[in-house]
């Protein structure tokens, strides 16, 4: 089957996202209101729950674009995601005011503030995670859509 290669594509790229990004919203649901747990992220929340799904089925075709030429794998290509979105989401997030730069850490909603050392090793677990999830799981949808 080699009609719509690309839309194939962008459907195997937004599986993730779409089956994990409500599961997080169940769970800030019942932190917030079940458990009466405070933090103020709903103003970052909408956003990314927006935009994510389409970032990656995007991703997912520039791969399926980008394959003959680059014969890059497709977990690697996954990761080099996170690489893209932290930088933009913090530039977004700090034209927002969400997101102020210090010296020496980041300050989110002006009262949780994160070293950069904790980000650099939350951005190298983004990585990996993101590798496993297009190498396996995208990975699987692609084969599956008869793309890979």
């Amino acid at each position: 089957m080699k009609t719509h290669p690309y839309l194939r594509a962008f459907l195997a790229g937004i599986l993730v996202p779409t089956l994990v990004l409500p599961l997080l919203l169940i769970a800030f649901v019942i932190l917030r209101l079940g458990m009466r747990i405070s933090f103020p992220i709903e103003r970052g929340l909408v956003f990314p729950m927006a935009l994510v799904p389409g970032l990656w089925g995007v991703w997912s075709m520039l791969w399926q674009w980008s394959r003959e030429r680059t014969h890059l794998p497709l977990g690697l290509h996954g990761a080099f995601l996170p690489l893209l979105m932290m930088p933009v989401g913090a530039f977004i997030a700090t034209q927002a005011g969400v997101l102020s730069l210090g010296a020496s850490s980041a300050t989110w909603f002006n009262t949780i503030s994160i070293p950069y050392a904790l980000i650099a090793c939350f951005l190298a677990a983004a990585i990996a995670a993101y590798y496993l999830a297009w190498k396996y799981i995208v990975g699987f949808a692609n084969r599956v859509l008869g793309i890979a």
